[in-house]
């Protein structure tokens, strides 16, 4: 028998985030492992009950959703993340993909079936709004052809740039090239300076796009 899929839910209206709950409880595939209004400002999960999907509100009292999202990912890069929020504006969209969601469902078209979007984003996949989906588009149609030329990475730096989209930790890529810690972060930074990026998910994004590893 399939273990039920693990859900946390990060919602500051009360109403939906009960509506969620209850419905996430309708269904033996599901189990809700706990639900939030807030970020909290310690990320810590039980070991019995480490979420394998969040439905992120973006609009959070405090620390936004986005930046949350961020913070997650950072520390746990398995966790898929599902925006769940109101907000259609590109740059928000944008900046949540960046920061590690892998799916972004407006509130107000909710479908019926969120419990299979649950299930699309858990198995691989990326639910998205169609409205949303034409945005990402056409943001990526309306970017302008990188002329610039390619970005030269020594052996370790690309080395560690694959550490990075891979998910794994600084001590983790240190630990795998036998060097320290502050070595890693030494060639991150002359990475990021080279991709002109100041995050790691600004560098993933560019590793990708530039098919640099």
């Amino acid at each position: 028998m399939n273990m039920p899929i693990k859900v946390l839910i990060v919602e500051d209206n009360a109403n939906l985030r009960q509506a969620l709950k209850s419905l996430i409880a309708l269904s033996d595939d599901f189990i809700c492992v706990g639900d939030d209004d807030h970020c909290k400002s310690e990320i810590v999960f039980d070991d019995n009950n480490v979420p394998d999907v969040i439905l992120m509100d973006i609009d959070l009292p405090g620390e936004n959703g986005i930046s949350y999202t961020r913070r997650i990912k950072e520390k746990f890069p398995f966790i898929n993340i599902l925006m769940l929020t109101v907000i259609e504006q590109e740059d928000k969209i944008m900046e949540a993909i960046y920061a590690g969601a892998t799916g972004y469902l407006i509130k107000s078209a909710i479908p019926e079936n969120i419990l299979e979007n649950i299930r699309i984003l858990y198995k691989g996949g990326s639910p998205l709004t169609p409205s949303i989906a034409r945005i990402i588009f056409q943001n990526v149609q309306n970017q302008q052809p990188n002329k610039k030329e390619k970005v030269h990475l020594n052996t370790r730096e690309t080395e560690v740039l694959a550490g990075l989209v891979k998910g794994l930790t600084y001590k983790m890529i240190a630990a795998k090239h036998f060097i320290s810690v502050d070595t890693v972060r030494s060639y991150i930074r002359c990475v990021y300076e080279k991709l002109e990026v100041h995050s790691r998910s600004e560098a993933i994004v560019k590793a990708l796009n530039d098919k640099l590893i």
